[in-house]
């Protein structure tokens, strides 16, 4: 314990041009700001850009004898991964013509209509009623300035809180069978 304690009490008391490589912060600033708005030369080997007018044209193809002293530079690619018209997402597939079928082909599926939606019972269209309005009720008495009476704050809080007691209470539990579901599993 003794000796983190001295070799941190060492670090601490000496100046940063002590403590290794010397760095000159105001030099590295300097050659920022220098640079700022100018593009940084390309890599070595990398391609140029092309517009995309030339992307599905082929690759010029080098002449053998300007490139026998130097060693073969492998590209590193371009900034466009995929022109537009070109990529995998932009494939069609041709319109069926009546030639396409024969009579075993049933054609192109229609799914029937859906049935309609089940009706609401009053129980819960006042459950509802009551779950929504309530606190649209002390809403509307606070926005406007009502004072807030007894009658009012129990409508409203007691509305919300019948309502939504209602409600949880008509749920259907996983303990109810209808004669249309068959259960769990195969019937055989």
């Amino acid at each position: 314990m003794a000796e983190h304690e001295s070799d941190r009490e060492d670090r601490e008391g000496r100046e940063p041009d002590e403590q290794g490589a010397s760095f000159d912060e105001d030099a590295a600033w300097r050659a920022i700001v220098a640079g700022y708005g100018e593009e940084p030369p390309d890599p070595p080997g990398a391609r140029p850009f092309k517009p995309v007018e030339d992307l599905a044209l082929p690759e010029p193809e080098k002449d053998a004898e300007s490139d026998t002293g130097k060693a073969p530079v492998r590209p590193l690619g371009s900034s466009v991964s995929f022109a537009p018209g070109v990529g995998p997402r932009d494939y069609r597939t041709p319109e069926p013509a009546e030639d396409d079928f024969d009579e075993d082909d049933e054609g192109h599926f229609v799914p029937p209509e859906p049935p309609p939606l089940p009706t609401a019972d009053t129980t819960a269209k006042f459950a509802w009623l009551g779950v929504v309005g309530g606190p649209i009720l002390l809403l509307l008495a606070v926005l406007l300035g009502w004072d807030m009476t007894w009658w009012l704050t129990t409508l409203g809080i007691g509305g919300f809180l019948g309502g939504f007691a209602a409600l949880v209470m008509r749920m259907r539990t996983d303990d109810e069978e209808d004669g249309d579901d068959p259960g769990r599993g195969a019937v055989v």
